[in-house]
């Protein structure tokens, strides 16, 4: 008897194993809109501005979605896009708003709260 014990043992512990959940994936943390108006200079530049930012300061817990207004010209009502480009920052929330080519680095880590009001050219934690 002892050794049929031992063998459901066995198989209730390999079973626990198989059935456990796989390690979940890093969600990302930072959800960000960039509304642009075709693939202007200005657009590209954003979003190359917007990209550099992320991988220096978000790195790995950032989306970065872009949407052409030219194309959905419908999706601008939902986060009131008046113009272009504009970033949206969805989470965390509060949403925050910034325009333009994203260009002014402290400007955009102030706005999205990654570093706060005053500690320009102090490197964000």
């Amino acid at each position: 008897m002892a050794t049929n014990r031992a063998s459901v043992q066995s198989r209730r512990t390999s079973a626990k194993t198989r059935s456990s959940p796989q390690p979940l994936k890093k969600k990302a943390l930072w959800e960000l809109r960039l509304y642009v108006a075709g693939m202007t200079p200005t657009s590209m530049r954003a979003f190359e501005n917007l990209k550099s930012i992320c991988e220096e300061h978000l790195q790995g817990v950032y989306t970065i979605q872009v949407i052409d207004l030219l194309q959905r010209p419908a999706l601008a009502s939902g986060d009131q896009i008046v113009a272009v480009p504009t970033l949206v920052r969805r989470l965390p929330a509060p949403v925050k708003k910034i325009i333009g080519d994203l260009s002014n680095t402290d400007r955009v880590l102030v706005g999205l709260d990654i570093r706060p009001a005053g500690d320009a050219g102090v490197p964000a934690r």
